[in-house]
């Protein structure tokens, strides 16, 4: 269902604008006075005030009568009134989106959870008062809705909104139902996410004596040690599986949860919902995974084997996947560093666009910090348009950190451009939200890649392109199919810990390929993935992403003057436009089930490249 107010609620960071020194460098800590000054700022009390009075005042003048004003001359009474509702959305949504970046700065700091779960349960009490207007404008009539938008100009500006709100007519429930699903949100599905994320930065690994948070320990998964790896993967292991009990009932609490959403709301198949969410049709979607999963022995389990040889083995432990290339040229990367990489990268793709992603720097909009209690992981969130977007990773130097600094970064300056759409239109489906971002981030590895000094060097970055690629595609769709595989047998009863693990690591297996040995302990790593509890079957989203990606860049490479205005212009629809009317002017199709088989060539292609080289990165049998 489109939900007025929806924002990332699990996504959040710090206060004021500090920085934090680490051996990449200085890190800087964001700014959030473009929204607040600070948790106790005046403002809030005001806005919280301001906002649940104009509710008020919504309600009273438009509920009941939204058929009254479709069949009036010209329609404009509608058009005044998604004006208003726009104007909330702004006020209530710099609240959340303040108070959730607030809470993902410190998870652990009880002050922070305090705000951020009194915040949410006014939004959630004022917002209340607005369902009744996307469920009455679908019992409008069609034609009516349509006469109305050809006669005036103002509500034609919301056609796309109203286009979307339309797909969800045939789940939309009666009114007290609706409401009630919504004001048991804060106590239902959003208090479990609340109680993961807070399980999840509490945590804490024993790594050969160190002391660390979760983003910390998946980092030793990259180090040169293949005995601090292995430390690593164990700690990780044993403090899952110690809090499995937790984890399991979040998990079948939640999947249960969907389960009597999905049924109430007719929803036949377990992922239905997320497709239409996303404006996708569930045909792309198995076409996507078909495509995927008939790839895995020429993508994954071809390079797991390539790099087992490669590190002398016969097999790889699941500690060894992500391990760095023997010999490999590397070096940690300084923040300085990294701006630089990235703004030149997309300088040379747009100097507007790296205009835009250089105020992410200039204006302290990253927090980019490791700290505890802060939330792992990396997002761009976008706020409000009124405002802008921030940005949250956890930068350690790795080279795959520059990668997610452009990934968040494409986020970012998409969420820039789709602003001016306004606050009902701006957000992007989460198949679409994922082009920029990988976009960015295959423009930071062609710059790399051209850049390369030595054979050895660009061995180095082609492999690590191909590992974040199948990380991308393959794992994701793997992940998508162990969220099928848990949600359709949660519908039959309740998941054990061990039957969760057990369908994790079938499914993980028949990814990987038989080069990685899933040994006692990986049974227990679904536990930390936040998509399945924030976002079911969100994961799909970044294997779209990344082939489409592939396919449109194969068309900038190809592509004479004006494939940049192109690009920029498929950024600034926001959600105004469905992907085949984005793709259109490319001449892409992803309908085309050829369409994603092109995708997938291009991470191919660069295994071919790697299994062509010798132990030095030159070509094998080349003078």
């Amino acid at each position: 269902m489109t939900e007025i107010f929806a924002r990332p609620l699990h996504a959040a960071p710090t206060m004021g604008a500090s920085t934090a020194s680490t051996g990449a460098g200085v890190l800087p800590e964001w700014n959030l006075d473009d929204l607040y000054a600070g948790m106790d700022a005046p403002e809030i009390a005001a806005d919280l005030a301001r906002g649940a009075t104009m509710a008020t005042a919504f309600q009273a003048r438009w509920r009941g009568i939204l058929a009254e004003e479709a069949d009036r001359p010209g329609g404009g009474g509608i058009a005044m009134a998604l004006h208003e509702l726009e104007a909330l959305e702004e006020i209530l949504g710099r609240l959340i989106s303040y108070a959730g970046l607030v809470y993902s700065g410190d998870t652990s700091d009880p002050a922070r959870a305090k705000f951020y779960g009194d915040i949410q349960s006014e939004i959630t009490d004022i917002s209340s008062k607005l369902l009744f207007f996307p469920l009455e404008m679908n019992r409008v009539p069609d034609a009516a809705l349509d006469a109305a938008m050809a006669a005036h100009p103002a509500l034609a500006h919301y056609r796309p909104w109203i286009v979307d709100l339309r797909k969800d007519k045939p789940y939309q429930l009666e009114d007290r139902v609706e409401e009630l699903f919504h004001d048991k949100s804060v106590t239902g599905h959003g208090a479990w996410n609340r109680l993961f994320d807070e399980t999840m930065t509490a945590l804490r690994f024993d790594v050969d004596g160190d002391d660390l948070a979760l983003e910390e320990t998946l980092n030793l998964l990259q180090d040169e040690n293949r005995e601090r790896r292995k430390a690593a993967a164990m700690a990780l292991a044993k403090v899952f599986g110690e809090n499995l009990r937790i984890f399991t009932l979040i998990t079948n609490t939640l999947a249960k949860d969907k389960e009597i959403s999905d049924r109430w709301r007719g929803f036949k198949d377990v992922a239905e919902s997320r497709h239409l969410a996303n404006r996708v049709e569930p045909a792309v979607v198995d076409a996507l995974e078909s495509a995927v999963v008939a790839s895995y022995p020429a993508i994954s389990h071809r390079y797991y084997a390539l790099k087992a040889r490669w590190l002398g083995l016969d097999r790889l432990e699941f500690w060894d996947r992500n391990a760095p290339l023997p010999d490999g040229a590397r070096r940690d990367i300084a923040w300085s560093d990294a701006r630089e990489t990235v703004l030149s990268a997309y300088a040379g793709f747009s100097p507007d666009m790296a205009a835009i992603a250089a105020k992410f720097f200039d204006r302290n909009w990253i927090d980019a910090a490791t700290r505890p209690g802060k939330s792992p992981g990396a997002f761009a969130h976008p706020t409000v348009p009124s405002a802008h977007p921030y940005v949250l990773l956890n930068y350690m130097g790795k080279p795959r950190d520059v990668m997610t600094l452009a990934h968040e970064l494409g986020h970012g300056v998409h969420q820039v451009l789709a602003g001016p759409q306004g606050a009902l239109m701006a957000p992007t489906p989460l198949t679409l939200a994922e082009t920029a971002s990988v976009f960015g981030e295959m423009l930071t590895f062609r710059s790399l890649l051209d850049a390369a000094r030595t054979p050895l060097e660009r061995k180095t970055l082609l492999a690590s392109k191909v590992e974040d690629m199948i990380n991308t595609v393959v794992r994701q769709i793997a992940f998508y199919r162990f969220e099928r595989e848990l949600h359709q047998e949660r519908r039959r009863g309740e998941l054990t810990s061990e039957r969760i693990g057990e369908i994790w690591v079938s499914v993980q297996k028949e990814s990987l390929g038989p080069s990685i040995n899933l040994d006692a302990g990986y049974e227990t790593y679904w536990t930390y993935v936040p998509h399945f509890i924030h976002s079911p079957f969100y994961v799909y989203a970044y294997a779209f992403g990344d082939c489409l990606v592939n396919s449109l860049y194969a068309v900038y490479q190809n592509s004479e003057e004006g494939f940049q205005e192109k690009y920029f212009a498929m950024l600034r629809a926001g959600g105004t436009k469905h992907h085949s009317e984005l793709l259109a002017p490319f001449g892409l199709d992803a309908s085309d089930p050829s369409f994603w088989s092109k995708g997938l060539a291009v991470i191919s292609g660069f295994i071919d490249e790697l299994e062509g080289m010798d132990a030095e990165g030159r070509t094998i049998g080349a003078a």
